[in-house]
């Protein structure tokens, strides 16, 4: 029998090409178009289906639409919510990624009979005597393990990354080859509930604003802010503080007082940390790496790895400290582990 695989398809270049790459290997391919957001007109959802639609029809795949909104807003907006309303700072293409993409998205998948899934994410898995492993892509400008870091070893054992060996000029020329109809779309950025639009808009939609003043860190006040929830460390735009000297960064949020803490200056500081601490891990091969050897860490997503050690390993908490400092370690955003290629996980810096 051959092998069913439900590729999910948004309507972007890579999951068209994940999806045709499969078909020619001699897979069944059925395509699923994921709704996960529906309270306005500003997702781009529509044109997307349509979009689906036509590459479906060119590669010659059955497509299904399956709308996931209620697990979204359960599972990944709620958290977002109450992670800035916290004065964090939440990545939600995380857990969109464990949540629906690879829980909800899988558990569907495998109710119409496929054995795996696939998606058009630039990472790799390799399996080793039954244990699977999450390595990044061969482009590492496009490398998106950093976000797949909470998947677990029966996740893994179910997906396929057919990019990962792949550049991303080569997916285009695959497309244009191939008369993908999305040959040539733009990638798409920002997470669909937000997309393109103005993020302190859409932000106060849900957490109304709470004005307060801006200090530096000697109390010095110099201007007003929204809302703490508006801003994040090391966030230079809108912070609307005039004057000489170097730009403004935010370095800091007093919750309590209200008050959004600034600097002046890219390499202020109160900006540079070598130590962090992280807890809500999640270990992609089911246990916690070893504490001695040398790993590399990254606390965004565009960001060189950096040098690292294991201080601390223990109750669901991690400690790393840096061989240099790193810049704007932020709240609620994820460290992310490696050891060479290999993505080992990470966890919630606090």
């Amino acid at each position: 029998m051959v092998d069913r695989v439900v590729v999910g398809l948004s309507g972007g270049v890579d999951s068209s090409v994940a999806a045709l790459l499969l078909k020619r290997q001699g897979y069944e391919v059925i395509g699923l178009f994921m709704r996960n957001w529906e309270d306005d007109a500003e997702c781009p959802a529509k044109q997307d289906f349509l979009d689906v639609l036509a590459v479906a029809e060119v590669i010659g795949i059955e497509v299904e639409a399956v709308n996931f909104a209620k697990e979204y807003k359960e599972r990944v907006f709620s958290y977002f919510l109450s992670e800035y309303q916290a004065g964090r700072t939440p990545n939600p293409d995380v857990l969109c990624n464990s949540e629906i993409k690879f829980k909800a998205f899988l558990e569907h998948a495998l109710s119409l009979g496929a054995s795996k899934i696939a998606t058009g994410h630039y990472a790799r898995v390799a399996e080793h005597h039954g244990e699977y492993s999450l390595l990044k892509a061969q482009d590492s400008a496009k490398d998106q393990s950093y976000f797949l870091y909470r998947l677990n070893q029966a996740q893994l054992s179910k997906t396929l990354f057919p990019l990962g060996e792949l550049l991303k000029p080569e997916v285009r020329e695959i497309a244009r080859a191939a008369n993908l109809p999305t040959h040539a779309k733009k990638d798409s950025t920002g997470i669909c509930f937000i997309g393109e639009r103005d993020f302190r808009e859409f932000l106060s939609r849900y957490l109304p604003k709470q004005p307060g003043e801006m200090e530096t860190p000697d109390g010095r006040c110099v201007g007003q802010h929204e809302g703490l929830m508006y801003y994040t460390l090391g966030q230079r735009q809108g912070l609307g503080i005039g004057g000489q000297g170097e730009p403004w960064f935010v370095a800091g949020k007093d919750m309590q007082r209200n008050v959004l803490v600034v600097v002046q200056g890219h390499e202020h500081p109160l900006l540079l940390k070598d130590t962090l601490v992280a807890q809500d891990l999640n270990w992609i091969a089911g246990h916690a790496p070893e504490i001695t050897p040398p790993y590399a860490a990254k606390t965004r997503y565009r960001q060189q790895d950096a040098a690292c050690h294991i201080t601390q390993l223990a109750n669901d908490q991690l400690a790393l400290k840096f061989d240099t400092a790193q810049w704007a370690v932020t709240p609620g955003q994820s460290v992310v582990m490696y050891e060479g290629d290999t993505c080992l996980g990470g966890g919630v810096i606090e």
